[in-house]
């Protein structure tokens, strides 16, 4: 069992750059005219930065509130403000994932500037997520080239696991970055142990690409030695809480991105040729959909990946009549449950989304502006 993911990994698997030779899927994508594709795939800078500068203001806003009201000792508001904190905090895994794409900014400075700052404070090593995730696009739901997500997976909803994703997320999850596993996984991977617990890529992921490897170690030290400084400091100026609403926040209140993000793919089809039955869209409030980057539009990512975050709701309308009707946020988890409690009798049934239309496999939209996952991993990773 994956600590992280709390799914089997049963076997060991092939190296990635050996399946990724052999596993060729053809998606069935819908059909969007070529202009209008086109005009949806190009970025924008000033969309990019009030993304980008907006979530970043918030959490620097909320941890600056919070330290203002630990100052003055109200308790009752500084806890109320913590919470609001950690849950925009609990977030910062968004932009990491998009700015991984590369598709939010024109200027690809800022797209790189941006990346390497929220990959920083959100303890995230994009070095190593870049390659795990290109698979995971390829390959989505597929389990020999897809380790990001293997199905089925169960969310824990017991109440000591419930209680810390209201409070402090120590021991994590499935779509859950606990402070422990965490710790343990940059510490493995900054002393070039890649097959840890923690890590469900283990060292297939990097087999052949060595100066690669190299790179994600060198961040993960370089993470470790941002957040040790911060500490310190925090410590030395005599303010500790500074550690805890710097380096602690994405541990905090992680309870609205846990049950947000569960429901991208969660209960769905594996080893499909068609993202309809992989992946699933859900609806939420605007401040909810941009903390997440948009990423609610789960299903439009994945069938043009290409297309930057801000413009996945335009995707939808023009793909509507061939997608299928986008859940609510309670609506996806009432199916989840129902699914879950299928599969304790039945472990490979997985619910079968009802879909418009069934295209032939494969068969619209294969060429290469369609194909397009963004500009993420190493130009050796691409076909």
């Amino acid at each position: 069992m994956n600590p992280l993911t709390g799914t089997a990994m049963s076997k060991k698997f092939a190296p990635m750059r050996d399946v990724s030779k052999t596993l060729q899927i053809r998606w069935y994508r819908c059909p969007v005219d070529k202009k209008l594709l086109r005009e949806l795939m190009t970025p924008d800078d000033s969309r990019g930065l009030f993304l980008a500068l907006g979530h970043l203001g918030l959490w620097v806003a909320s941890g600056a509130a919070a330290f203002y009201l630990f100052l003055q000792q109200l308790w009752l508001p500084f806890a109320l403000v913590l919470f609001c904190h950690g849950t925009i905090a609990a977030f910062l895994t968004a932009p990491h994932h998009e700015l991984c794409h590369r598709t939010v900014f024109r200027t690809k400075s800022l797209n790189e500037a941006f990346l390497r700052i929220y990959a920083l404070i959100g303890w995230s090593n994009f070095e190593i997520y870049q390659f795990s995730h290109n698979y995971h696009h390829r390959f989505t739901l597929h389990p020999e080239g897809d380790r990001e997500e293997i199905m089925p997976a169960t969310p824990s909803l017991r109440a000591l696991y419930i209680l810390q994703l209201f409070t402090v997320n120590i021991f994590g999850g499935y779509q859950s970055k606990g402070l422990l596993p965490t710790m343990h996984n940059f510490l493995c991977i900054a002393t070039n142990r890649f097959d840890n617990p923690y890590n469900s890529w283990g060292e297939e992921l990097y087999e052949g690409f060595d100066e690669h490897r190299k790179r994600a170690t060198n961040w993960a030290r370089i993470t470790l030695l941002f957040h040790a400084a911060l500490v310190a400091g925090a410590f030395t100026i005599g303010h500790p809480i500074l550690a805890l609403l710097t380096s602690g926040s994405p541990f905090l209140a992680n309870w609205w991105r846990y049950f947000v993000g569960v429901t991208m793919h969660c209960g769905l089809k594996s080893n499909e040729t068609d993202f309809r039955k992989s992946v699933r869209t859900v609806t939420l409030d605007p401040v909810s959909e941009f903390l997440y980057w948009h990423m609610n539009w789960h299903l439009e990512h994945h069938m043009y990946a290409g297309v930057p975050c801000y413009n996945l709701k335009a995707l939808h309308k023009a793909t509507a009549d061939d997608m299928p009707e986008p859940r609510t946020l309670l609506g996806a988890w009432r199916e989840m449950r129902e699914t879950w409690k299928r599969q304790l009798t039945d472990p490979d049934f997985a619910f079968d989304t009802p879909v418009p239309s069934r295209g032939g496999v494969g068969e619209a939209n294969q060429d290469s502006l369609a194909r397009s996952i963004g500009d993420i991993g190493p130009k050796e990773l691409a076909r």
